[in-house]
């Protein structure tokens, strides 16, 4: 007697065939979603937090990268917290890249977990301790002020940390990469500059920079603004009736006559110290929104960290000129 392994019938034959291509299909999907592996196109995907952080991703990586954005437009990452379907994207991501300073706070355990099973970049790792400002109002590790990018010089080293990290993750496009960063560090080079000249033609006693938060620290000491905000550099702080109340004598006894609202804050707090200082008889303006925490929309100039940072300079200027 010997053991049929094939059907000898039609029906039977197709029953097996099927059977085969069912089990062959789960087998894959599980296999790709445990993985994380790169997609069809054979592009590495990459998850980032911040906005910032996800275009100097896709500056670098040029052709050979898919991106995708945590927070968009008008997002606080300082109150951020990621949602399943963030989770998913993170999951799925064959490098994931984060600030480092503790600015997306509340993601530090996700990005724990997912370090063990895949590359989870900080980009704030080249900078030493003597670069970083510190928070006087911060408790445990989160002691430095998270906003690098407002210093551009600063930020030439987050270019670098992504550029590297795609080198190790694909080695076969390594030129390309290098020659990606090289060009963008270029642009880079040239915003800084423009920053520093567009600064110094503000009169110096008009260099005065009051925000809704204190964001603007390390662009302040870099182009050389006296930087205060109304809330401590996260904002998850508090503040209250005597924050209001010294923000607004700073205004009056020191003549400001423009304070300025940012994208991912509420403007109800600086408005408050505004009306504060009317009462008194001074009277000042908004000058303008501020990219602090998240670029612009998606196909706009300030959609881009060079246009962003550039749109800062061009408000503040003039407004304080």
């Amino acid at each position: 007697m010997q053991l049929r392994i094939f059907g000898n019938s039609a029906m039977e034959r197709l029953i097996i065939t099927l059977t085969f291509l069912i089990v062959s299909v789960v087998t894959m999907s599980a296999c790709s979603s445990s993985t994380g592996g790169t997609n069809d196109s054979g592009k590495l995907r990459i998850t980032a937090t911040t906005g910032m952080i996800a275009d100097v991703a896709k500056q670098v990586g040029g052709d050979y990268v898919e991106v995708t954005g945590l927070m968009g437009p008008g997002i606080d990452p300082h109150l951020y917290k990621a949602s399943q379907g963030d989770v998913r994207k993170l999951d799925h991501a064959d490098i994931i890249f984060y600030n480092g300073l503790h600015l997306e706070g509340k993601m530090g355990e996700i990005f724990e977990k997912l370090e063990k099973s895949k590359p989870v970049v900080a980009v704030a790792s080249k900078l030493i301790e003597a670069q970083l400002l510190s928070d006087p109002a911060a408790t445990g590790e989160a002691t430095h002020d998270p906003h690098i990018w407002f210093d551009v010089k600063l930020w030439m080293s987050a270019v670098e940390v992504i550029r590297d990290a795609l080198i190790e993750k694909d080695p076969a496009h390594a030129e390309q990469f290098k020659a990606n960063a090289s060009a963008y560090l270029e642009e880079m080079e040239k915003l800084d500059a423009y920053a520093r000249e567009q600064i110094a033609s503000i009169p110096e006693k008009s260099r005065i920079l009051v925000t809704a938060h204190d964001a603007f620290g390390y662009f302040g000491k870099a182009y050389g603004l006296q930087v205060t905000g109304l809330q401590g550099m996260n904002t998850m702080s508090e503040y209250g009736s005597r924050d209001v109340s010294e923000l607004r004598d700073f205004l009056v006894d020191n003549a400001i006559k423009a304070v300025f609202i940012e994208s991912s804050v509420s403007s109800k707090s600086i408005e408050s110290v505004i009306e504060g200082a009317k009462k008194l008889g001074h009277e000042v303006h908004i000058g303008g929104e501020l990219f602090s925490d998240a670029m612009g929309d998606a196909g706009t100039p300030e959609g881009t960290y060079l246009g962003m940072v550039r749109h800062n300079v061009d408000t503040i200027v003039e407004s304080l000129k």
